[in-house]
């Protein structure tokens, strides 16, 4: 009596598991390489799939692929800010931004494709799609002051910051990733604040919001420190009051 070899056990994947498992390996194809450098053939490989597999999901071809692996990265970059709604607002940023700057480190080079598209593949769609996570973010980021009407100059500060946001992890890619995370963290949450301190000195109602927010902080936290260190900047300035 002969033996037969174990065989490898083989499940379908569903329509959904399927779609998941070549959205991953779009995404990860894009977190190295623009998206004009990246074809089917090479998603194909990385799922261990063929291409007209590719195609049946994605008959639009790359474009619809690209879009759509923007989708799922953006919906990931907009639960990064949110938050529970307690205790102090440094501390929420910090946990928000921790996972922003997370999914900046990890798709590295690739994190200019996924959020500002590239010269072959941008549409007014993909525009639409990196928009909605910047109001998606500024929305998260209101929430946490605690405001329902903030007002024109509340809400541009807040999405003003945003982009800056953005803007600091371009710029922390292109410089090797200096300063370190933590430090590129705290500074924003820091610019964060100056901005809301700025607005407030013109805007009553970003007063209210910024002094119900200081007043949840604690001495021996960032703004106690941001505190102590602007300070001296500032001492020598007395003759403009």
């Amino acid at each position: 009596m002969t033996s037969q070899a174990p065989t490898r056990a083989y499940r379908r994947l569903s329509v959904e598991e399927r779609r998941s498992q070549l959205l991953d390996a779009a995404l990860s194809l894009f977190a190295i390489r623009a998206p004009e450098d990246v074809s089917l053939d090479d998603v194909a490989e990385a799922a261990g799939v063929s291409r007209p597999l590719v195609y049946r999901y994605f008959p639009g071809g790359k474009q619809q692929l690209y879009e759509a692996a923007l989708r799922s990265a953006a919906e990931e970059l907009e639960h990064c800010f949110a938050e529970p709604p307690d205790g102090p607002l440094t501390r929420r940023l910090s946990n928000a931004l921790d996972r922003y700057l997370a999914f900046v480190d990890q798709h590295d080079a690739g994190f200019s494709a996924l959020l500002q598209g590239g010269s072959v593949v941008e549409t007014s769609r993909t525009t639409a799609i990196v928009d909605g996570v910047r109001r998606a973010a500024a929305e998260h980021i209101l929430s946490h002051l605690d405001v329902e009407d903030p007002g024109s100059r509340l809400r541009m500060t807040v999405r003003m910051w945003i982009t800056a946001v953005e803007a600091a992890s371009l710029i922390w890619l292109d410089e090797e990733k200096e300063p370190p995370l933590d430090e590129l963290r705290d500074w924003l949450v820091e610019q964060f604040v100056a901005c809301l301190v700025a607005t407030a000195a013109r805007d009553p109602r970003t007063e209210e919001v910024v002094r119900a927010a200081l007043a949840l902080e604690p001495a021996d936290g960032p703004m106690g420190s941001l505190a102590r260190r602007v300070l001296p900047v500032v001492s020598d300035a007395a003759h403009l009051l």
